[in-house]
């Protein structure tokens, strides 16, 4: 026989020796102990985590001479053909390869036939969510009702995509990923066996890169053996697997929490040198500031964290000084960044932007130091004294704390009528006596000093001048007349106009209606022309051409 992988080596034999699925091997165990196991079993999880295993220990629990019973031998003639792959009253079938109406027709008449010689014709079909619809709906009958010497165990990494019907039929068993320190725990003991020399930082790599599966874990430990000569070094498992080396990881984090940005892009370059995928790389170090956070916050990050002991100590030093808040947003800036590294052509200067980016955050302060902060200040401000936030009043003498002298305070200003609007307005030492002259100044004056006021008199125009009476003809809507005539903007113009001309004068306004309506005209055309043009049949031709929609419509 040639080399068999480690996967099929070291595959459990017994229900003790499947690794982090105890959920599901004890209540199996009590299930053969006390005769309850159901006739149609779904086994779902992801990948290399141990439902084929499973499904197999179940068959040999069964189908034992000595069963069933929770603890098969191994030894019997039931035994050794399910471990060898041809038990002929125990049938894999590939899902995949088998998802046929015709098929399943053809499974479903053979299972009236009794077993060989075992107790139980157990079907195992892997993958069974890629059985086609009309599959399914052939074995929806014989497996809700079949004969009793039968049971069906399925296997599936997608749930999902069963139908409801065969769901309600099973009962099901949900795998869960390994954790890596199980990995490792099992790397380590096969590792022994085996004779390799391997560290614990090594099959901590080796375990990262399995994913939470355990054939993955092996394949790679395998590959690792078949490349290292004697003794596997951690750099020897770096370089066949492609890995990040977890140093380079906390170079980085240390950089960024520093905000040392050319540390930042000296660490990038060496990464790039490395060879390493720099998006790959970015991944590690979002999972890696995850980590970082979860540390900070969790009461029990070694069960939050699938990382050595030792670097969680790590961690917890580096992030001393950190507040919650500061890691937060690190974290949630590269975790929003993803999708920039992920679709860009250039990933090194994306990579090296979001990270420049990031070191320029500032810490923030909790609200809690704040609160504390103002109660500092407030106690302080009670120990030496009341300090008055108000600006002292121009030539007043400000006093000291401990001074009984009143403060004096400013004074209100109280509204003034019309008249004394009006007198309050120092007069110029020189008057304009041209009448076009002084409309002018007048209109420079109002301009600069009275802007909302020019706002409604900007087309306005001198109708007549005289030296008691000034005319004025408003060209704007009634609204800019309404506001020229409020109290308040007449007290201003006459005060504007008794300044530049030297004497008191009355302003009468004149509406300019025919300019109006003028105005109302033009509109009314214009929109009759917006009208034509939105009808004319060129534009609707071209909008349904070209799958347009009008934006603005301008008169020219």
């Amino acid at each position: 026989m040639g080399y068999l992988v480690l996967a099929r080596k070291f595959r459990p034999q017994t229900f003790e020796q499947v690794v982090g699925q105890e959920h599901i091997t004890q209540t199996l165990n009590h299930a053969v102990s006390s005769g309850r196991v159901a006739h149609a079993i779904l086994f779902s999880g992801p990948r290399g985590t141990g439902k084929t295993t499973v499904a197999r220990l179940l068959a040999k629990a069964m189908n034992c001479e000595g069963g069933p019973t929770s603890e098969p031998c191994n030894h019997c003639r039931s035994c050794r053909e399910i471990t060898a792959g041809g038990a002929v009253d125990v049938f894999e079938i590939d899902g995949a390869s088998n998802n046929s109406v015709d098929q399943i027709r053809e499974l479903r008449d053979n299972v009236k036939y009794l077993p060989a010689h075992s107790l139980y014709k157990i079907y195992i079909i892997d993958e069974v969510h890629m059985l086609s619809i009309a599959a399914f709906n052939a074995l929806l009958k014989t497996l809700e009702e079949p004969p009793a010497h039968v049971m069906f165990m399925f296997a599936t990494t997608e749930p999902q995509k069963i139908p409801v019907t065969i769901l309600s039929r099973c009962q099901r068993y949900d795998f869960r990923r390994i954790r890596i320190d199980d990995i490792v725990r099992h790397m380590q003991m096969i590792g022994e066996k085996e004779g390799v020399l391997i560290d614990e930082k090594s099959l901590w790599m080796i375990g990262c890169e399995a994913g939470g599966s355990m054939r993955d874990a092996l394949s790679l430990l395998d590959q690792v053996i078949s490349c290292a000569d004697g003794e596997v070094g951690y750099e020897q498992v770096l370089n066949i697997l492609g890995g990040i080396d977890r140093e380079i990881l906390f170079e980085m984090s240390g950089a960024v929490l520093d905000a040392d940005i050319p540390a930042v892009l000296n660490i990038v370059n060496d990464a790039n040198d490395r060879g390493y995928d720099l998006k790959k790389f970015y991944e590690n170090l979002v999972d890696h500031f995850r980590n970082l956070m979860v540390v900070k916050m969790g009461k029990a990050p070694e069960k939050l964290v699938d990382v050595p002991e030792v670097e969680i100590q790590r961690m917890q030093e580096q992030i001393q000084a950190c507040s919650p808040v500061f890691l937060t947003q690190v974290f949630e800036c590269l975790f929003h960044e993803g999708t920039t590294i992920k679709y860009s052509l250039h990933p090194r200067m994306a990579l090296e932007i979001i990270l420049i980016k990031i070191a320029g955050i500032r810490p923030v302060l909790p609200i809690e130091v704040l609160i504390e902060k103002l109660d500092m200040l407030r106690q302080d401000v009670a120990r030496h004294g009341n300090v008055s936030c108000r600006p002292p009043v121009e030539g007043a003498v400000v006093c000291g704390c401990d001074s009984d002298a009143e403060k004096p305070s400013p004074p209100c200003a109280e509204e003034k009528t019309t008249e004394e609007l009006v007198e309050s307005t120092p007069l110029p030492e020189s008057h304009a006596t041209s009448p076009e002259m002084i409309w002018k100044k007048v209109q420079d004056v109002i301009r600069k000093k009275h802007p909302a006021l020019w706002a409604n008199m900007a087309d306005c125009r001198l109708k007549r001048f005289s030296d008691e009476c000034l005319e004025l003809e408003i060209n704007g809507s009634r609204f800019n007349l309404g506001m020229i005539r409020r109290e308040k903007n007449m007290v201003v113009l006459k005060n504007v106009c008794r300044e530049i001309s030297g004497r008191q004068l009355d302003i009468v306004l004149h509406g300019n209606v025919k300019s109006q309506e003028n105005r109302q005209i033009k509109k009314q055309a214009d929109d009759r022309l917006k009208q034509e043009a939105l009808s004319h049949p060129v534009v609707a031709e071209t909008l349904e051409i070209f799958h347009g929609k009008i934006e603005d419509i301008k008169i020219v």
